[in-house]
């Protein structure tokens, strides 16, 4: 039975060892455990579509490596207050932009005891912020008619004069070009039109919008925003609504409508304004669970 636990008794010597090591550190006036692991260096942000690849130096020394190093994360948007916090093991990692101008991040390294999540030891936070300008604002897109797409956004006063917008998007792996653009008073590209597209959700449609600079046709900035189609699309009016008089009560009937989003009929509620003949209104919320809606409202 003794083989049994050769194992967690040689990770707990390793585990005392390396705090004997702090100790003696401290003993001797060197620095402590906490700064002795270097903190990662020269982070960098590189393009990668639909955002950026934020990456650093690790400085982790080659005999901690029999441990286990990982990296804690944390991020927060300009203009956001949200934070973002994340234990990765790569010395990378991706992060969507949306419309956000930038981001403040601070990273450090953790030395964990392998196969355990003993923390031997961490390193001091490295910070960075990254900034990019961004000209627009107030995208909002809206699906409607089951296969017409409209996206629309307005162009922020410090926005450059010579450069023109243009919008793209990417779903269910194949690319898509504005097929039609509209253009405010000074002649810039403010939204876009597409008509006869298909969405497959749950499939995210990803947008993205390329900053040309007129003066030599080159692209300066690319804004990405991914949306989920059945949130924003504006949902039909029922199908083949009708009424009918039955022993003194009216009922109403009606179909579900098509639309992109769930199939699952339950997921619906109708709204129902009946206005009666002294002018009276009556509002009703229905759940339909069928494709065929029975409501009964008696006659006063």
């Amino acid at each position: 039975m003794a083989y049994c636990t050769i194992a967690p008794v040689m990770k707990m010597l390793n585990l005392i060892w390396y705090k004997m090591l702090i100790s003696v550190s401290l003993a001797s006036g060197e620095p402590t455990g906490t700064a002795r692991l270097m903190a990662p260096s020269d982070l960098r942000v590189s393009k990668h579509w639909p955002g950026v690849i934020l990456s650093w130096n690790s400085n982790v020394r080659e005999e901690m490596e029999m441990n286990d190093v990982k990296y804690v994360l944390t991020y927060t948007f300009l203009n956001s207050t949200k934070e973002v916090k994340e234990r990765c093991s790569e010395t990378e990692k991706k992060i969507s932009l949306n419309l956000y101008p930038g981001f403040v991040a601070k990273v450090k390294t953790q030395l964990l005891l392998s196969g355990t999540r003993n923390i031997i030891m961490e390193s001091n936070w490295t910070e960075f912020i990254y900034t990019t300008p961004v000209y627009i604002q107030n995208l909002s897109c809206v699906i409607y008619n089951i296969s017409n797409l409209n996206c629309t956004w307005d162009i922020k006063t410090e926005a450059p004069e010579d450069v023109q917008y243009f919008l793209s998007y990417r779903h269910n792996k194949r690319d898509y070009e504005c097929q039609l653009h509209f253009k405010n008073i000074n002649k810039k590209n403010t939204g876009c039109h597409f008509k006869e597209v298909y969405f497959i959700p749950p499939s995210k449609i990803k947008l993205n919008i390329s900053v040309k600079d007129l003066r030599n046709n080159l692209g300066t900035h690319t804004y990405y925003k991914a949306f989920i189609p059945q949130r924003i699309e504006k949902l039909n009016p029922p199908n083949n609504v009708s009424i009918a008089l039955e022993n003194g009560s009216i009922r109403i009937s009606w179909k579900h409508p098509p639309n992109i989003g769930s199939s699952k009929r339950s997921c619906f509620i109708y709204q129902v304004k009946i206005r009666d003949l002294k002018g009276k209104m009556v509002f009703l919320e229905v759940r339909c669970p069928s494709l065929t809606r029975r409501h009964h409202v008696a006659l006063s």
